[in-house]
């Protein structure tokens, strides 16, 4: 059993002994590949991959976006954005409208179709964050919740 950590994908067999020594980065990394596998898990039965889900989601709260925006807000690289966009816009979930202050540039937007499949995948995308939080009081969650904000505008520019 290693002492160590190789990399953020490292297990040890020991992974209560090794989690009580962990710096706070590893377990905060922990908690992402957590949650990212228990939303790939739901998110996978709606055809929909956690990027997928995360780009909807940005334009649900940003209703017209640049491909550039929805890159910053889903996490993604410029280049990577094209071909999400695409799927996305060949599924019905996303559309292109003309941007009325520049030519050159499209707006992204959700369809009906695409605001539809959010409201559908509400109540299991909850229940997972339910799960996580079961051990809490509401006051608790709010705590943690304002934690992970100021540690988010600790490291931003």
């Amino acid at each position: 059993m290693a002492d160590y950590q190789v990399s953020w994908h490292s297990v040890t067999v020991d992974e209560e002994r090794q989690d009580a020594r962990a710096s706070l980065l590893y377990l905060i990394k922990r908690v992402e590949l957590a949650v990212r596998k228990r939303l790939d898990e739901v998110l996978s039965e709606h055809g929909l991959t956690t990027t997928q889900y995360t780009a909807l989601t940005a334009l649900e709260g940003n209703p017209a976006m640049t491909a550039a925006a929805l890159a910053r807000h889903t996490f993604v690289a410029a280049q990577t954005i094209a071909q999400l966009v695409r799927t996305l816009e060949e599924r019905g979930w996303v559309e292109r409208r003309p941007d009325p202050s520049s030519r050159r540039q499209a707006l992204l937007a959700l369809t009906p179709a695409g605001a539809q499949l959010l409201a559908e995948l509400r109540g299991p995308v909850a229940a997972v964050e339910r799960r996580m939080t079961e051990g809490l009081t509401a006051a608790e969650v709010r705590a943690v919740e304002g934690r992970l904000r100021a540690f988010r505008v600790a490291l931003e520019p």
